[in-house]
């Protein structure tokens, strides 16, 4: 059955403006939407709160200023937030639609992903996360149903700020707001959130990706918040035999219990990510997993809610106070059976020798493969002193250093190295470093006088892109040229920015009256004020003769531009209608019956009947027709 034909914002507009489509989902705190903004006439996505935390006058106000301070987070996997208002008991966001699935939808369908789309997806995610955390954000939930996958290929992490504004109203001490599998045990502990978290929450998810199941589960909430907090999460390769320990690693480093042993953020925790999948070769990369199905387990703790602090329990039912045992049964090895006697002298002989050998191979072995070369030590995310300190304890130099633009990672820090992590070369040889500057930024051309095509190009070969164009008259620039752009022109944005264009319609012309005139004479000076005229295809009865122009659009007066197509209507002439015979009826009568019939009435009293009450003649016989609208005189007597 389909609910969405029962929900009661389906097909209502909120806020006079956003009309509400389908249902696509629903969350623990709020339902998504697919809507149309008929303002700009665009789809988007709206999350609407549910009706018991939009009640509360204080959530809405921190509701409001938090997705005010993330519609200015701008980047490229994380989903925009367009608007955010209330219409009546609805809270809303409006935000940035993205047609495809989540992550969520492709574990269900997939099940364990092969490690090289595992750090595919993972990679944008951190990116999105570590443009966030450096600009003082936290998600606080991140998990699967949070990572959309567009159509095109685009992964985007979506709910920044949304937790946190909910978290005010919600987090009352012994209280924890989240996803129970996703959660960190300082979240559980204390409700400490601070980027570490979320490093925690990405751990959780590679390690899902990776093998198909979460780390921790059991029969309830209560059981997977004790194990956060008491068992480490397993390795991956525990769950998939195979798997590089590379990727052991990092899920190791990302979800350890104790946040310092972490990476700080997730820029740091995609800096091992990029110095893991350098380390893997194709076939570590592509490997298959087994599990072709994820594991069916309930929803309902995928879901962020509101959950009890608990105190450390036994989740298999025992008394609290009762001691855990966490030793395991020695079991006794199986009797070995009796050594055999010495061997021969002779055989004893050869065993040294064939020892001498190993030895004297694997002295040569280290020579060549330790003693004269050196392995490139991890360097991203350190600092170029700390790279070059690095690499001098290592024995090697810094060949070259190299500069390039990173949204993601830190400026003056490492983004990679030539050779790579890992790599083996000569030792005193040298290393070149690439070094981060920073995000990359453009300053916005003056586009002013520009085509529209052109200045496009210009857009996109400066690393910007064209965005929304309007339309206005201008005094100076040519109908079809560029007027200014939004921002103006000398403005610093990040590469891949949009950039709104004002292009002109040309110069401004006041539509004369040409109402009454003959089609050649309305056309003569329609033309010579710069403006093109169109005939309309159908004619109309007006007060105007046969022929001459009834009508105009634009109305005279109008401002247009200089080009643009002004409508011509033509009159086929009066309406004829059939004149009322008032003769003989009282004035006022006559009057009221060709008034009612569509006339003009002028009285015609002469000197006989000034106190006459009779109509005695009327201008037009009863019974004959007249354009309506035209002046009927009649005599009174």
């Amino acid at each position: 059955m389909d609910t969405t034909l029962q929900d009661p914002l389906v097909g209502r507009v909120l806020d006079g403006r956003y009309r509400v489509d389908a249902r696509i989902a629903v969350g623990g705190m709020a339902t998504v939407y697919r809507a149309v903004d008929t303002r700009l006439d665009r789809v988007l996505a709206l999350k609407v709160m549910h009706p018991a935390l939009a009640a509360d006058g204080s959530f809405v106000e921190r509701f409001i200023r938090e997705a005010k301070s993330v519609a200015r987070l701008a980047h490229p996997n994380v989903v925009q937030v367009f608007d955010q208002g209330a219409d009546g008991s609805y809270v809303y966001l409006a935000m940035e639609y993205v047609a495809g699935c989540t992550l969520r939808d492709v574990l269900r369908e997939r099940g364990a992903l092969q490690p090289r789309a595992a750090l595919d997806i993972l990679e944008p995610v951190l990116a999105a996360l570590g443009a966030a955390h450096r600009a003082g954000f936290v998600h606080r939930d991140m998990k699967p149903e949070n990572v959309l996958i567009g159509d095109d290929g685009r992964v985007k992490v979506a709910d920044f700020g949304l937790v946190r504004a909910v978290d005010t109203v919600t987090n009352t001490t012994g209280a924890v707001l989240g996803t129970v599998s996703y959660l960190a045990p300082e979240q559980i502990e204390s409700g400490t959130a601070d980027p570490r978290v979320d490093v925690y929450a990405c751990g959780v998810v590679l390690h899902e990706m990776l093998t198909g199941a979460k780390p921790h589960q059991g029969d309830s909430p209560a059981q997977v918040l004790y194990r956060h907090l008491h068992e480490d999460v397993p390795p991956p390769s525990a769950a998939v035999p195979g798997l590089a320990c590379e990727l052991d690693e990092l899920v190791a480093s990302a979800t350890a219990r104790d946040p310092r042993l972490r990476p700080e953020d997730a820029v740091a925790l995609l800096g091992q990510v990029l110095q893991a999948r350098s380390a893997l070769t194709a076939g570590q990369l592509d490997a298959v997993p087994p599990q072709a199905v994820a594991p069916d387990h309930d929803n309902a703790e995928d879901r962020t809610s509101v959950i009890p602090r608990l105190l450390p329990v036994n989740p298999v039912g025992e008394p609290e106070d009762a001691p855990l045992d966490r030793t395991s049964r020695l079991e006794t090895p199986p009797a070995q059976p009796p050594a055999r006697r010495g061997r021969p002298r002779r055989g004893l002989l050869a065993l040294v020798l064939a020892v001498l050998v190993v030895f004297g191979v694997g002295a040569g072995v280290w020579y060549v493969n330790s003693g004269q070369f050196t392995e490139v030590p991890p360097l991203l995310a350190k600092t170029e002193a700390q790279a070059r300190a690095r690499l001098q304890q290592a024995g090697l130099e810094v060949k070259q250093v190299k500069h390039a633009f990173s949204d993601t990672v830190k400026r003056g820090t490492v983004i990679s190295s030539d050779p790579a992590a890992g790599a083996r070369i000569r030792s005193h040889d040298g290393v070149t470093l690439t070094v981060s500057d920073g995000p990359e930024t453009v300053k916005v051309p003056d586009l002013k006088g520009y085509r529209l095509d052109k200045a496009r190009a210009l857009l996109k070969q400066d690393g910007l892109v064209a965005g929304m164009v309007t339309r206005a008259l201008s005094e100076d620039v040519p109908r079809g040229f560029v007027i200014g752009t939004e921002p103006g022109a000398g403005t610093e944005r990040h590469s891949g920015s949009a950039i709104a264009l004002t292009v002109s319609r040309g110069s401004p012309v006041e539509v004369p009256d040409v109402t009454g005139s003959s089609v050649a004479d309305a056309t003569a000076e329609l033309r010579g004020a710069g403006l093109n005229v169109k005939i309309a295809d159908t004619q109309i009865t007006s007060e105007f003769d046969a022929g001459q122009v009834a009508r105009q659009t634009p109305d005279a007066g109008k401002e247009a531009a200089e080009g643009d197509t002004v409508t011509l209507t033509v009159s086929k002439g009066r309406e004829m209608v059939e004149v009322p015979d008032v003769v003989g009826d009282k004035v006022d009568d006559a009057k009221k019956a060709l008034e009612a019939a569509g006339f003009a009435v002028e009285e015609d009293r002469g000197l006989l009947g000034l106190f006459g009450d009779t109509v005695k003649r009327q201008s037009v016989k009863g019974g004959d027709k007249a354009p309506k609208g035209s002046t009927i005189t009649i005599r009174i007597r």
